[in-house]
């Protein structure tokens, strides 16, 4: 279990008590039997078989369908390597079977790999981009290269996993063959989203972890909540009276209720960074971001870019999207509109588990990742 590996960051300031121990972690964790009790009576995820590739500290990295050949297999289908948010679980990617961009992608022919973050908040309490945007995926990139000779591959992100997996088209270019962002933000400022004009009016990130530490999920999810009640409450309560009538619908929607509660906690260091250096400075948009002494920067991302828009979401609205696609280097760029769907809780997972983006979105992408592959 975390608790049992808790780093105790406030103490360590000297100064103030962890609230975390005593206050968020026991949230976390009744959020966690919830969800033990969504498995129990059979909402659960129903995941696609899968293999490790590899473990390390932070990150597991899955493989999924056959078994791999004895010698590298360079003649089996485009890599597409699968970068999630690193706040909750991984499995959104592979929820049940009807709503599973995993399956979609072994069905179309790809080799599909998928990192997991693991404990994010409490290994590797100093971990921050340079890990999750850099290091981590690049051994990722290199343990897929041993099993299928080296060449580049294929990147897919949501919403800040796509920041990060963006982050690492632009550090390492020879690596990416191509980048697919779902409701990924890229540029920020608070006459962006309802997020970021939120983050405008808080206090330095700093003061939050010198005493929560690390930053706990359902710390995260009431901030969310706070920045707008209407994503993050009212409209999630609608989408699932909208599903009654749609037995499919209904079961997708109590499986993403079920992940809702696999609350996972933030290094310190990476919130910190992602709170100062993207929300509040858009060090990435206005090309002043470093990351291990490296610039990265829209102008240095070379590979073509895929961008799935809700136009009507107000956590990755347009213009967070857009900006970054005038900006970038590559001329080989499209923009894929998602209406929405009903029996997905939060729209803003919707493109990865809603009906009718597994019905009009994901062929195009992966019509798409085949054109670029040849």
């Amino acid at each position: 279990m975390d608790d049992d590996v808790t780093d105790d960051f406030a103490t360590r300031q000297g100064f103030y008590p962890n609230l975390d121990t005593w206050l968020f972690e026991p949230i976390d964790r009744f959020r966690r039997d919830l969800g033990l009790w969504f498995d129990l009576t059979g909402f659960g995820r129903e995941e696609t078989p899968f293999r490790t590739v590899m473990s390390a500290p932070g990150l597991t990295l899955r493989r999924y369908g056959p078994e791999p050949e004895p010698e590298p297999e360079p003649e089996a289908g485009p890599v597409l390597l699968i970068v999630p948010a690193p706040i909750k679980r991984a499995y959104i990617w592979d929820l049940v079977p009807w709503a599973s961009v995993v399956r979609r992608g072994l069905e179309s022919g790809l080799s599909v790999y998928l990192v997991c973050w693991e404990r994010p908040g409490r290994i590797g309490q100093s971990f921050g981009l340079a890990d999750y945007a850099d290091r981590l995926i690049l051994d990722s990139v290199r343990a897929i290269g041993k099993e299928r000779g080296n060449g580049p591959v294929f990147l897919a992100g949501h919403s800040l996993g796509g920041t990060l997996a963006t982050f690492f088209a632009a550090l390492h270019p020879e690596c990416v063959k191509g980048l697919i962002l779902l409701g990924a933000p890229l540029h920020f400022g608070r006459d962006v989203g309802l997020i970021d004009r939120w983050i405008a009016t808080a206090p330095p990130a700093q003061y939050l972890t010198a005493v929560v530490a690390p930053v706990a999920g359902s710390l995260l999810s009431g901030c969310s909540f706070l920045a707008d009640p209407l994503t993050f409450g009212w409209r999630r309560l609608l989408n699932g009276f909208r599903s009654l009538g749609d037995p499919q619908a209904q079961r997708t929607y109590l499986a993403v209720e079920r992940w809702a509660c696999d609350e996972m906690s933030m290094a310190p260091a990476l919130f910190e960074e992602i709170v100062e250096w993207l929300y509040r400075e858009d060090r990435f948009m206005r090309g002043n971001l470093s990351i291990n002494g490296h610039k990265v920067a829209p102008r240095l991302v070379e590979a073509p870019v895929l961008s799935a828009v809700d136009p009507n979401c107000r956590i990755v609205p347009p213009q967070a999207v857009l900006p970054f696609h005038r900006a970038v280097r590559s001329r080989d760029t499209t923009v894929l509109w998602y209406g929405g769907d009903v029996g997905v809780s939060l729209q803003h997972v919707g493109m990865l588990v809603g009906q009718e983006a597994h019905r009009s979105l994901w062929p195009k992408v992966m019509s798409w990742v085949h054109a670029r592959a040849r």
